[in-house]
């Protein structure tokens, strides 16, 4: 008889056990949300969090989805922002932001928990060179844990974090050398490209200085050669050298940003019937975007 109630002891407490493993996991599902904070066009790194509790030594997966914006793809993903603007960014399961983070195999995160309530880290990337149009942007990405280990009753759970940045009125500018070649003493014209790129909708302007030559204004500039010799030219926003570019209200070029480079020509000009000393001549002119 004695022998006979400690083995029914023995078999409720082994089948008591088991299902209790399978059915804690996962529990206790919290996230921190991925903040990038103020964008600027140059690329942003954080990151975020997925938090569960799985007893010790348990396997496990979590997904995460492609988000909520329309045409997001896992390898695609997007914050949308005023009017449906767009911003890209991305998410990955190491910290040098090579692999990927997707919902199926093998794109998902794969492990075995080591103390039984272990955070995994969200690896963030925002991506630099983008200038959509400025204010704050959002997505909302579903993660999805489930308990792999073998023998355990299966347990899903799903949860959300946000990816949120802030888009700052944001512009750059580039230039390329004005080369007249040579001069003979007739007329000479040749241009020049300044590219500005600003974020979609903000208006800027572009003011060309004086140049460096000694008593040099946006009227009367000049190019200095040999024993300090001047070579008068000047500098037009239209191909008709008409309308002198200048860093002034008035005499500068505006603009309003499309989020992608935008080229403005400059148009320069040497007038005719100058002969100063043979050699080369040079000058330089500031170019300022502001926005």
């Amino acid at each position: 008889m004695i022998r006979r109630l400690a083995l029914a002891a023995m078999f409720l407490l082994v089948w008591g056990v088991r299902p209790a493993t399978g059915a804690s996991c996962p529990s206790n599902v919290s996230t921190a949300n991925v903040v990038f904070g103020n964008y600027s066009s140059t690329t942003l790194t954080t990151t975020g969090t997925v938090n569960f509790k799985c007893p010790s030594g348990q396997s496990f997966t979590i997904g995460l989805n492609a988000g909520t914006g329309s045409g997001e793809t896992v390898t695609n993903r997007f914050m949308t922002g005023p009017g449906g603007a767009k911003l890209n960014y991305g998410l990955y399961t190491n910290s040098t932001h090579t692999s990927n983070w997707g919902n199926t195999s093998p794109t998902w995160l794969s492990g075995t928990t080591i103390t039984g309530n272990d955070p995994i880290t969200v690896y963030a990337q925002l991506p630099g060179n983008q200038y959509p149009t400025p204010g704050s942007y959002t997505d909302t990405i579903t993660a999805t844990i489930k308990d792999t280990t073998a023998g355990n009753t299966p347990g899903t759970t799903t949860t959300t974090f946000t990816v949120t940045a802030t888009v700052e009125a944001e512009g750059t500018v580039s230039v390329t050398a004005l080369a007249f070649g040579t001069y003979t003493g007739s007329l000479v014209q040749s241009t020049s490209t300044i590219t500005a790129t600003c974020t979609n909708g903000t208006g800027y302007t572009v003011g060309l200085s004086a140049g460096s030559a000694s008593g040099a204004t946006v009227t009367n500039r000049m190019m200095t050669g040999p024993s300090g010799a001047l070579l008068h030219y000047s500098l037009f926003s239209n191909s008709t050298h008409t309308t002198n570019w200048g860093n002034s209200t008035g005499s500068w070029v505006s603009g309003t940003g499309s989020g992608t480079a935008q080229a403005l020509t400059v148009y320069g000009q040497i007038p005719a019937s100058q002969y100063p000393t043979p050699g080369s001549y040079t000058d330089s002119v500031i170019v300022t975007l502001t926005y």
